[in-house]
């Protein structure tokens, strides 16, 4: 997804910051880099060594990424969608119409394309068929400023989990899934990346978008936001999980209210709660519908409010400290950008070797983690450097270039003109 600035009024008041955000585009590549750690697992992580304290370190780190990879990207995905669609000040007229062509584009391109890498039979949850969804569904939000996008996020955030947990609670169990993707449901509630948790990622990087990232104060805004908001969703996880009692209300829940609050028997009850802790690291997209208590919890792909509020809080302080380092680093920090620019191309190349080696986040490869980045690093700069736009991007702008023409030179005019479209509106 492009993330160019639209310069905004005539095409001589260029606005001189505008371009490429280098720091969107290193918080990008983390992102990306982040999924690589879990697609390739823990045994690829070689760095900290073999000894117990690096197994525990390369634990941490792998846990570390699960979910919240996955958030940035799709909260960066909201950041790009404002920047492309008239940053501070929403688009209106032809303009609007041009970049909403161009965003369809990307969503059925994208969902064709996860698709076919699904068909490769990589073991991994393959997140560009939900990507090109949550851009259908973000097309209504498009003219919306930075409040009214807030507010969207929130209520997805406090509503969404509760939401799909009562319609999954119903007496009808959820077919295998044998895919990334099972169709509708999947999208929505019950798949990897579930609309009713992603969405509100994805709002709130519109949100976002629609600040001036440029503002000290604005950054120092996000910065106090993504603290307050991480401490609230994993702090107030853990306060209600462990001092206020949650995990043994499941466990309770779970042994069907056999023991009392201290527990008829400590044997069941406490092989039960390292059963129900071990659950709760290993969920895939929503939490169990057996009790309300789960709805509390905070761990990677559980969908709760409170992961979502972790996570956003996570994606804001990654973003505003990228931002940063990429004002006072922007050399060194190159290749980073270079790999967030072509971030498609970079997920994309690294699930079609992993299908092609048969390479599984089970194996035991020391290193190899560090050989698919430091290869997307090297890939990525001398691209770059010699032909510019990523392959994959430069396609996917192509074809949305070629369908926004065909709608502004054949669809009828819109109310409030518009005009041309701002300079690099879509690239």
């Amino acid at each position: 997804m492009s993330q160019q600035i639209p310069h905004q009024g005539t095409p001589d008041a260029v606005d001189a910051r505008g371009g490429r955000i280098a720091g969107i585009d290193v918080a990008r590549a983390l992102a990306v880099f982040g999924m690589f750690t879990v697609h390739l697992g823990v045994g690829a992580i070689g760095v900290f060594g073999g000894d117990p304290f690096g197994e525990s370190a390369s634990e941490t780190v792998h846990q570390l990424a699960r979910g919240r990879s996955s958030a940035l990207f799709a909260f960066l995905a909201g950041v790009s969608l404002s920047l492309m669609t008239g940053r501070t000040v929403p688009l209106e007229g032809t303009a609007l119409q041009r970049a909403r062509a161009r965003i369809l584009v990307r969503a059925l391109v994208l969902a064709l394309l996860g698709i076919m890498l699904d068909l490769t039979g990589a073991p991994i949850a393959v997140i560009l068929t939900y990507y090109g969804g949550f851009f259908l569904l973000a097309l209504p939000l498009l003219r919306l400023r930075a409040l009214a996008l807030g507010a969207i996020a929130a209520a997805v955030a406090v509503l969404g989990p509760v939401v799909s947990f009562l319609l999954r609670a119903g007496p009808v169990e959820p077919s295998p899934r044998v895919s990334s993707i099972g169709g509708v449901t999947d999208f929505l509630l019950t798949g990897y990346y579930p609309a009713a948790t992603f969405m509100a990622f994805v709002a709130a990087g519109m949100a976002l978008g629609r600040l001036d990232l440029f503002a000290v104060r604005v950054r120092l805004t996000m910065a106090a936001t993504g603290a307050g908001l991480a401490l609230a969703g994993y702090g107030g996880s853990w306060l209600l999980l462990y001092p206020l009692g949650g995990l043994d209300r499941l466990v309770r829940d779970r042994l069907g209210g056999a023991t009392d609050s201290v527990g008829a028997d400590t044997l069941v009850s406490g092989q039960m709660r390292s059963v129900v802790s071990g659950e709760l690291n290993d969920l895939h997209g929503q939490v169990p519908t057996d009790s309300l208590w789960y709805l509390v919890v905070a761990t990677p792909h559980s969908g709760t409010g409170f992961e979502i509020a972790g996570a956003v809080g996570t994606a804001l302080l990654v973003l505003v400290a990228c931002m940063a380092a990429a004002d006072v680093a922007a050399a060194p920090l190159y290749p980073l950008a270079a790999a967030g620019s072509m971030a498609l191309t970079i997920y994309t190349g690294h699930i079609l070797v992993i299908a092609a080696l048969g390479f599984s986040f089970q194996d035991d490869a020391p290193f190899r983690l560090g050989a698919f980045v430091l290869g997307a690093l090297v890939f990525a700069t001398l691209w770059r450097l010699t032909l510019g736009r990523g392959p994959l991007e430069r396609a996917l702008g192509s074809a949305g270039d070629v369908v926004a023409e065909l709608v502004t030179a054949t669809g009828p005019p819109l109310e409030g003109g518009g005009g041309a479209p701002p300079p690099g509106s879509g690239r």
